[in-house]
């Protein structure tokens, strides 16, 4: 198994309880960072390399460090219809392993942010990755702005950036060994901001050309290993240098590893087992 430690120093704290839940109880299941398979892990943020302190003069770039959020697992859904404000609804496993911890007065202050990457088909598909802080993000922070902003300053800022760590040549062909890209300029997103939780729903139909990179990729899912990071765009020399929120490697996933979810509710009661755009 694959620890978080590197990245969960981002907290400032102790794993949680709750966040231990959260990380260990999805359908998805934490694998080793470099053999897992059909599971996900917490690559190293110094793989990714994001703007540096003087990139508006120079163009330099750096590792990326420790993440703002630490990891708190991975969702892999089927449903008949998209799924919106996964963390919104009552019986969402991350929301209700924070409920329970809060019902005993623990980690009241804690935050859960989560990226929903929705995969049109005829069954619709979502990857959600959740972060979590044990701690309230600073409103006066870049990432606190972003979650507090509106959405015109959402979209001009919400950048993913991966890497293909294994996969076919075709892959990284199509996808690009390494990118990034604003996806708030590139697809729809919906942003959902409650009391303790922030998600960005990423449509990806909403994209001819990235829905059919993405079906060329699914199609070579299992000998692909990808890592994602998602990072707030730093544009002024005051928000300099770039922090990744997070970031989760996926590990040779399987289509039918999904847990089905009766929409609009999602329930885990029924398990079934059966480039991007190059950055301005």
């Amino acid at each position: 198994m694959c620890s978080t430690t590197a990245n969960s120093r981002s907290s400032g704290s102790t794993t949680a309880h709750w966040l231990s839940d959260a990380i260990h109880g999805g359908p998805l299941r934490l694998v080793d960072l470099e053999t897992g398979t059909n599971g996900w892990a917490s690559p190293p943020g110094d793989v990714f390399h994001l703007r540096s302190g003087n990139y508006l003069t120079k163009k330099h770039k750096s590792p990326a460090g420790d993440y703002l959020l630490s990891p708190a697992g991975m969702d892999w859904l089927k449903s008949p219809s998209k799924l919106d404000n996964v963390l919104g609804r009552a019986d969402n496993r991350v929301t209700q392993a924070l409920r329970r911890a809060q019902s005993r007065g623990e980690s009241m202050k804690s935050f859960v942010f989560a990226v929903n990457l929705q995969v049109p088909g005829k069954e619709h598909h979502s990857a959600v990755f959740y972060f979590a802080t044990e701690e309230p993000v600073h409103p006066g922070s870049l990432l606190g702005r972003f979650i507090d902003g509106d959405d015109a300053f959402r979209n001009q800022r919400f950048k993913l950036v991966n890497r293909i760590v294994k996969g076919p040549w075709i892959v990284k062909k199509a996808v690009g060994n390494y990118g990034a890209c604003l996806l708030g300029k590139a697809l729809t997103c919906h942003y959902h901001r409650g009391p303790n939780y922030f998600e960005i729903d990423v449509d990806i139909g909403s994209s001819a050309i990235a829905n059919a990179i993405l079906r060329l990729a699914l199609g070579y899912v299992t000998t692909v290993t990808i890592d994602m990071g998602f990072v707030v765009e730093a544009q002024t020399e005051e928000e300099l240098p770039e922090k990744l929120i997070g970031a989760v490697r996926v590990c040779q996933m399987e289509m039918n590893s999904a847990t089905i979810v009766d929409a609009p509710k999602i329930g885990f009661a029924k398990v079934n087992h059966v480039s991007a755009s190059d950055e301005n």
